[in-house]
């Protein structure tokens, strides 16, 4: 399956719930506690969406034509990337940082959770793509693009290190970003503690984009690029920053910070502005900052805006889909391969309308969907229950 070279996604924290302890440790009482416990709102929404917008922006190019030129917002994966990061850094925020104050957790206990939370799924995801190519090429026939195979880059992946400076530019490509986010658990006890230092909230989104100003000078002095467009092996240098923004963000939110109604225009104003801004063409700019700070501050507008907001009717079918958007991210590149692999040789070898081959790319997302249900629900669900007890130090 052909991967395109703008930085994909994703995130891990999809299963992830906000507890109420979460806060309780800050003394903001009971009605707070009640708002973050529940799941299945606004936050969950988007999350469903954007990983949604990842298998889009992935299987694009396998259509009869590139999707992209139905719309500039199909070339934009790298946007729900930023969601996703920054995501991860408030769920946690919101999740684990009243425990790192307290020692409820210890650091090195916090990382092995998070770790273990990843790396099995990422692995076993892994393992059976190398088994799929060996199949394919024992009975002859070479995987979909058998360049992004090598097995030299395998071992950097398999250990999640390939957005530590290793170059991997193969396999499960989108697992660069789990590799950088193992990077910014091991550092997130201390930007929480920062974090829990600022008086006044409204610094604290400052602090974040000031954060993410200096990461962004550093790239474009070092690496030539801006962040967003790195080199997958560089992904620790682009995570980070925007990771640091959404444990901003967290740690604001915790601080009652901003108000119910401000929170509504944030939210409604970062949607309105990001969907502004998808009919231009980032690259015919005379720089790509016109286009992603306003991006930028519109998807930390929006999880401001819907992280602050309770969740008044929480919806079922939305949580469901935000727990499965993990197993989606991991395994929708196995499952393209598998498919595409399949339908591109039907195509070569049997006359088939474009009307059917439009047909054909639309199945491809319910059964990536599929696949990443039964993933999740009889190999990463049941594993991560088995973990528990050891990754709580329970056993």
């Amino acid at each position: 399956m052909n991967v395109p070279v703008l930085p994909p996604v994703p995130t891990d924290e999809v299963s992830s719930s906000i507890v109420p302890s979460a806060v309780s440790a800050h003394g903001h009482g009971a009605a707070l506690a009640a708002r973050i416990a529940t799941r299945g709102g606004a936050l969950d929404l988007l999350r469903l969406l954007a990983s949604l917008l990842i298998v889009i922006y992935h299987y694009g190019a396998e259509g009869p034509m590139r999707i992209e030129r139905f719309g500039q917002v199909f070339s934009r994966g790298f946007l729900a990337t930023d969601f996703f990061l920054m995501l991860s850094g408030y769920v946690l925020g919101r999740a684990y940082g009243a425990s790192t104050l307290t020692g409820r957790i210890s650091h090195g206990r916090f990382w092995m959770r998070r770790v273990g939370r990843v790396w099995p799924g990422h692995l076993i995801v892994l393992a059976m793509m190398a088994a799929l190519v060996l199949v394919l090429n024992a009975i002859g026939t070479d995987a979909h693009k058998p360049s992004r195979f090598a097995w030299d880059q395998l071992p950097v992946q398999a250990l999640l290190v390939h957005a530590w400076g290793f170059n991997s530019d193969g396999w499960n490509l989108p697992s660069w970003s789990l590799s950088a986010l193992v990077v910014c658990y091991a550092v997130f006890p201390w930007l929480w503690r920062a974090a829990d230092k600022v008086r006044h909230p409204w610094i604290l989104p400052l602090v974040g984009a000031l954060a993410f100003a200096a990461c962004e000078g550093v790239s474009r002095v070092v690496f030539h690029h801006a962040l967003s467009d790195l080199q997958f092996r560089f992904g620790v240098v682009r995570a980070l920053p925007l990771f640091l923004l959404g444990v901003c963000l967290a740690r604001a939110v915790e601080m009652n910070w901003p108000s119910e109604r401000a929170a509504k225009v944030l939210l409604i104003g970062g949607c309105v502005v990001l969907t502004a801004m998808q009919p231009l063409d980032r690259y015919a700019l005379p720089d790509e900052l016109i286009f992603d700070i306003p991006c930028l501050i519109a998807i930390a507008a929006i999880v401001l805006g819907a992280g602050r907001l309770p969740v008044h009717h929480p919806k079922a079918w939305i949580e469901e889909g935000a727990k499965l958007s993990f197993a989606l991210f991991i395994t929708h590149i196995l499952v393209g391969v598998i498919y595409w692999s399949a339908v591109h040789k039907l195509i070569e070898t049997v006359p088939i309308g474009i009307g059917w081959q439009w047909l054909m790319w639309l199945a491809s997302f319910p059964i990536a969907i599929g696949a990443a249900w039964l993933f999740h629900t009889y190999v990463d669900q049941p594993l991560q229950d088995r973990l528990a007890p050891w990754l709580r130090g329970k056993r």
